[in-house]
């Protein structure tokens, strides 16, 4: 594959409504997209990085210079042969894994194009549809809460996922379940809680949840096994799961019974695979999770979740929960059933709607084959 540039793009958008965890509040998205011109195909892909290195070490702006001075003139002189090449190519820089999914991924798009084969068949999936979920964030109040539940479940979304933290969890969780005993639910603590935290948690084992997702810190697995022991509900493992060695190690440990793969926390779809497979191999579930990526970020994640052991609905939603106007078309849909069709058309899926792409762009850099020139 010879690459012949490589464009890196900040986009801003507005989110439809403010999303909160346990880290704070988004209200808009600053995006960093990637463009490969490849042979006459174009590949896109999306670095999932926040505005704050508060979820992972990254941030935009971390991930942007070592994109442009390193990653990208990397992959421009490399040539690769296939998207799974490329962690060879960026085995000189460690860690920065989002920055890294994201060309990446770009690469596995334009390979799919070349190949004239969809994105899912090239990375082996077997899935026509995929189950989805919904996460739903920290909201003012629990009555607004149950009634963003109630819109989500009569748009069909399988599972619901309400974000938590401590002073916002059994109370909010008792109320769903009073009102709706029987619908999959889960919650996800983003780390906000500690073992001495033990205890409190032992009693969302009453809320019959398919999860509880990283309720202590983000690089542990040794505490998370002692917590596991004491608990009924399985617990989902996130952040602390950046390769296929953190997956087995936790699966050896017994730290979780579920792990949620996010392409672009452990650094593209190479690695997704990797950790897929181990976990399917040891007969451990997974689910793919979601950065409130756009559609070029989505249409990935509905690619890696056609492989055969994600099992649990994912947090790949509808475009609209996030965006007034995403930049592909058509835009992701979820069906009645809660399901998202995957694209059968060669690549990605979605077109690039690369004029409103420009209109939101904020800054450019174009890194050319061979010369590494920046213009």
């Amino acid at each position: 594959m010879k690459i012949d540039a490589i464009y890196l793009r900040e986009i801003q958008m507005p989110l439809v409504k403010p999303f909160q965890t346990s880290f704070g509040t988004t209200t808009a998205r600053r995006i960093l997209l990637v463009e490969i011109r490849t042979e006459g195909f174009t590949g896109w892909g999306e670095c999932v990085a926040g505005e704050h290195p508060y979820f992972s070490e990254e941030c935009i702006d971390t991930a942007w210079p070592i994109m442009l001075h390193e990653l990208a003139p990397a992959l421009a002189s490399a040539d690769p042969e296939h998207g799974g090449k490329c962690s060879e190519i960026f085995r000189l820089v460690r860690g920065n894994r989002m920055a890294k999914a994201a060309l990446e991924n770009a690469v596995w798009d334009a390979e799919a194009q070349m190949r004239r084969v969809p994105l899912a068949d090239l990375i082996g999936g077997s899935r026509e549809v995929i189950p989805c979920g919904v996460s739903i964030g920290i909201q003012p109040t629990l009555e607004q809460l149950l009634a963003e539940i109630e819109t989500e479940l009569a748009a069909g979304y399988q599972r619901i996922k309400l974000k938590c933290k401590p002073g916002w969890d059994v109370k909010v969780l008792e109320a769903v379940r009073n009102r709706w005993p029987d619908i999959l639910l889960s919650c996800d603590a983003n780390s906000a809680y500690r073992l001495r935290d033990a205890d409190h948690l032992v009693t969302f084992d009453q809320f019959n949840l398919l999860m509880i997702e990283q309720p202590l810190w983000a690089d542990d697995f040794y505490y998370h096994s002692m917590l596991q022991k004491q608990l009924e509900t399985s617990i989902c493992l996130d952040e602390s799961i950046r390769n296929r060695r953190d997956a087995l190690a936790a699966i050896e440990m017994e730290s979780c019974r579920i792990i949620n793969i996010k392409n672009g926390r452990v650094g593209g779809f190479s690695e997704a695979i990797a950790v897929h497979n181990a976990a399917h191999e040891r007969g451990i579930p997974v689910w793919c999770g979601g950065m409130l990526e756009t559609g070029i970020g989505r249409s990935h994640n509905i690619a890696l979740s056609s492989l055969e052991n994600f099992t649990l609905p994912g947090d790949v939603s509808a475009s609209r929960r996030y965006w007034k106007e995403d930049i592909i078309e058509p835009e992701v849909e979820v069906s009645p059933l809660g399901e998202i069709t995957v694209p059968n058309t060669p690549g990605r899926g979605f077109e690039v709607r690369t004029d409103l792409i420009e209109k939101l762009t904020v800054r450019k850099e174009e890194i050319r084959s061979r010369s590494l020139a920046i213009a």
